[in-house]
């Protein structure tokens, strides 16, 4: 590359008049991005990779709660393989690969963060039928059914990426002031609308979903030490079973560590420009995307039969014939769920 007077290199030192300058960093985002963000890339897509594989092959492990953590395992991996490699380029060399890779990587970014909000909304729904709904939450909650949702979730996640960024998408270029350069500029409007839809309305629904679940969860704990509720709604309601008050417990950690890697990126967009720069929004971005390595560890923390699967696949026990048809699941926790009536 070539030097411009000032320091900095140009991109294509060929064409001074038009390419972009290679971005320079401060120390500590330069040992940021090249050591500390790369490994957790690798940690990323190999613990989801964990997840994928774990919920797939074994068939004790298709349930519809785990259905859900499939998905969002997907949408985690990807960030590891695509968004957060991607996004560590931009910020430290120039864009060689066109301005329709460009397009497509953005594109790419779009669907995925959507399906991942869209995940969360579902692992709520899924938690409040269980605990507000048990009588009924073997028949509405199936496997059939979450599959499908799952797949109108990441429909609608394309189709929504696909009118949210259609013009860049037909003029990939539009953006650019320079070659070597990957940008996409949202205008007011369309900003707003992606901030209500992507932001808002999920987060609404979660925290008004899991507050509910909250205050069920609690009147049962109670109810289950007392005895007194379980007498005077004989023959009435049944009490939600120790495992899926635990969990919705994890679930309740998967959701809330969620927001907290979530919500800082949007608190940055909505703040005036005079109030941050280019480099806080570069971190949140990254809290948001270090939250898809959170999710699998999470899982281990609180999931015996993610470990348990983890060792199967570390040995290759899951090459042996049969191994899908394995007891991976502990006795009391991660079974599917069942109601005890009251008596």
């Amino acid at each position: 590359m070539m030097e411009t007077q000032d320091g900095a290199e140009f991109c294509f030192p060929q064409l001074l008049n038009i390419s972009c300058k290679k971005p320079t960093l401060p120390w500590s985002e330069a040992v940021l991005l090249n050591i500390l963000l790369p490994s957790i890339c690798v940690l990323t897509a190999a613990l989801n990779l964990l997840v994928i594989i774990s919920v797939s092959h074994f068939r004790q492990l298709h349930t519809p709660t785990n259905i859900l953590l499939l998905s969002l395992a997907v949408s985690d991996f990807l960030v590891g393989l695509l968004l957060m490699p991607v996004e560590i380029l931009l910020k430290t060399s120039c864009w060689f690969h066109g301005d329709l890779m460009c397009s497509l990587y953005v594109y790419a970014s779009y669907i995925i963060t959507s399906a991942s909000v869209g995940d969360m909304v579902l692992i709520s729904v899924d938690r409040y039928v269980a605990i507000c709904d048990p009588l009924h939450y073997p028949t509405r909650i199936t496997v059939t059914r979450v599959k499908l949702c799952v797949c109108l979730c990441w429909s609608c996640s394309v189709l929504y990426s696909s009118l949210f960024l259609k013009n860049d998408l037909s003029q990939p270029d539009r953006h650019n002031s320079c070659f070597g350069e990957c940008v996409v500029v949202v205008d007011h409007v369309a900003g707003a609308v992606d901030l209500v839809l992507t932001f808002f309305v999920p987060i609404t629904i979660i925290i008004v979903l899991y507050m509910r679940v909250f205050a069920v969860a609690v009147s049962q704990a109670r109810a289950m030490r007392s005895h007194i509720t379980a007498v005077r709604l004989q023959h009435s309601v049944t009490l939600t079973t120790k495992s899926e008050l635990k969990a919705a417990r994890t679930l309740g950690v998967l959701v809330l560590v969620f927001l907290i890697c979530f919500c800082p990126y949007y608190c940055v967009i909505l703040a005036p420009d005079n109030v941050h720069n280019a480099s806080s929004a570069s971190y949140v971005l990254y809290l948001f995307y270090f939250n898809s390595c959170l999710n699998p560890v999470i899982y281990a923390l609180f999931y015996p039969w993610f470990r348990k699967a983890i060792t199967q696949i570390a040995t290759f026990k899951i090459l042996q014939p049969g191994s899908c048809e394995s007891n991976i699941l502990q006795r009391g926790y991660g079974v599917p769920f069942k109601i005890t009536p009251a008596h």
